[in-house]
């Protein structure tokens, strides 16, 4: 009979815990979610941004580095104010869009997890993927877990708890084979990137 309650105890133990593990999806319906990127060289500073965000991302409030997923670019989304650099940005020469749809990052590790309260920090190492070329990377994030949240975000239209991502980090466009050492007077190879998005996981 101990052993029976023990089996019991353990298995909704077990429940209880798999229970806590979330399903973020971060298509926002709101068209809110964006990227902003900049790239400032000797002759001309450029800013732009992206918010074909999609992708998903499981993750334990409890437990911040029990997170994985994958956040997806629409690299047609990518824009720039001037139409010009905007045509070549997206075009063959540079991001080629059509040959390479998508710009992905693929959770692969957690490290240096920090919890307080709803928040938590951590170095975010994953598969960051950009013209067909995937190099590992390694971001620092801010992870704040709003629950029961979605439905002030949508006013009232949907219950549940949201997840926000934020993060800063640079990249160089000569590591994913984007004209190497071209243009760099006008065009960095430094590219800085913020985003800050947020993750929808609907009561149901």
């Amino acid at each position: 009979m101990k052993i029976t309650r023990l089996l019991l105890a353990s298995t909704l133990l077990a429940t209880a815990v798999q229970a806590e593990e979330l399903s973020f999806d971060f298509k926002d319906p709101k068209g809110v979610n964006h990227i902003v990127f900049t790239m400032d060289a000797p002759l001309e500073s450029i800013s732009g941004t992206a918010n074909g965000i999609t992708g998903t991302i499981s993750a334990d409030p409890n437990e911040p580095e029990e997170i994985e997923g994958k956040i997806v670019v629409d690299a047609k989304s990518l824009s720039v104010p001037n139409p010009v650099m905007q045509e070549h940005m997206l075009g063959a020469d540079w991001l080629d869009t059509a040959k390479h749809p998508e710009i992905t990052f693929e959770i692969t590790e957690v490290l240096n997890p920090k919890k307080q309260g709803n928040e938590g920090t951590a170095d975010i190492k994953g598969t960051f993927t950009l013209k067909g070329v995937a190099k590992e990377i390694t971001v620092p994030a801010k992870v704040t877990y709003l629950p029961g949240r979605l439905a002030d975000r949508t006013n009232g239209q949907m219950q549940g708890d949201l997840l926000v991502v934020r993060t800063n980090f640079q990249l160089n466009r000569g590591d994913f084979g984007i004209k190497a050492g071209e243009a760099l007077d006008k065009v960095s190879d430094t590219i800085n990137v913020s985003l800050a998005i947020a993750g929808a996981a609907p009561k149901k």
